[in-house]
């Protein structure tokens, strides 16, 4: 005898085998949320939508703990862009680490006396003012819980998390130094520092990188002979207040040593103050390079490399 099927019956059996094999493909080919390459993810936070992308290289091993490296763009920039242009992913491929390229707020912003309409990340005050009726975004608490999903997600090495960031994102860095430096093994500031000379209180002091390009035309009208650098620390206003902040903030000696050469980069090295600490700060201009995260293709450096060497050098206490 044969059952007679009705057809809201059959209906009813298709749209239950369609969602099964959905949910069974799912849990077979992508079982942990992620894939290998290029991920967009988004969080809530006080009810914005915050995007991040996330480069998982293909030798990403869910069992062992990896470094993480977190990327700040520029003015204008967002995650996607740096997430092509940075070179961060393709050493994360390299070295087999989670890169991650989160996108700052748009804004209204008065800027060197022009309004725009621009992203930006929250930074100290002191470089640009927000339009009447703009509300500051919580960067800190969006990248804090952002690093908190990813550890969920990810196997994530907890001391061995960093932060690098260019232009305004360098300003961002230097916050992020101070207000979560209980996460962060060490910072980069590209391109993008402190404001004003002012002492901060650190959750932790850590170190720090900084480097300009000696053409930048942010910060110089005309290109700065690298011979040049090591007098300009000391007598150049901008120098003088970035690297007293820094010291203040952070503990770092009055006294540096310098290396380098004038046909690649001078660096001015200050260890910590209290003897013993594997800490230090660097100050290093970078010959021939304009307002740009060096990616080998825009500039001779590609900085995701440098900064990735000096980065492993630390870890969390």
């Amino acid at each position: 005898m044969y059952k007679t099927i009705s057809l809201s019956a059959l209906r009813l059996l298709a749209f239950s085998t369609l969602t099964l094999f959905a949910a069974c493909n799912k849990n077979d080919d992508n079982p942990a949320g992620y894939v290998t390459g290029q991920n967009r993810f988004t969080i809530q936070i006080n009810g914005d939508t915050r995007e991040y992308y996330v480069h998982v290289p293909a030798g990403y091993n869910p069992n062992t703990p990896a470094p993480m490296v977190v990327m700040l763009h520029g003015t204008s920039g967002d995650g996607e862009k740096f997430y092509n242009i940075s070179g961060w992913k393709e050493v994360g491929e390299a070295e087999n680490i989670l890169t991650v390229f989160p996108s700052s707020w748009n804004y209204c912003i008065v800027e060197d006396g022009q309004s725009t309409n621009t992203t930006k990340w929250t930074v100290y005050p002191g470089s640009f003012d927000y339009c009447p009726g703009q509300t500051p975004r919580d960067d800190i608490k969006f990248l804090r819980e952002m690093i908190a999903s990813l550890s969920q997600t990810f196997k994530v090495d907890a001391k061995r998390i960093y932060l690098a960031g260019f232009s305004n994102g360098g300003q961002m860095a230097f916050r992020c130094a101070v207000e979560m430096s209980d996460v962060l093994a060490a910072v980069v500031e590209c391109a993008g520092t402190s404001g004003p000379d002012t002492t901060y209180t650190p959750k932790r002091k850590l170190p720090v990188a900084f480097q300009l390009g000696d053409k930048d035309d942010r910060y110089f009208q005309q290109q700065i002979p690298l011979f040049a650098f090591e007098q300009g620390l000391n007598t150049v206003d901008f120098f003088k207040r970035m690297v007293s902040t820094h010291q203040k903030t952070f503990g770092f000696s009055q006294t540096y040593t310098m290396s380098g050469d004038t046909t690649t980069a001078m660096i001015a090295t200050y260890p910590s103050a209290t003897p013993g600490e594997n800490r230090e700060y660097l100050v290093g201009m970078i010959y021939n390079m304009g307002h740009v995260y060096p990616n080998g293709t825009n500039h001779w450096m590609k900085g995701a490399e440098v900064h990735w060497n000096w980065f492993k050098q630390y870890s969390l206490p």
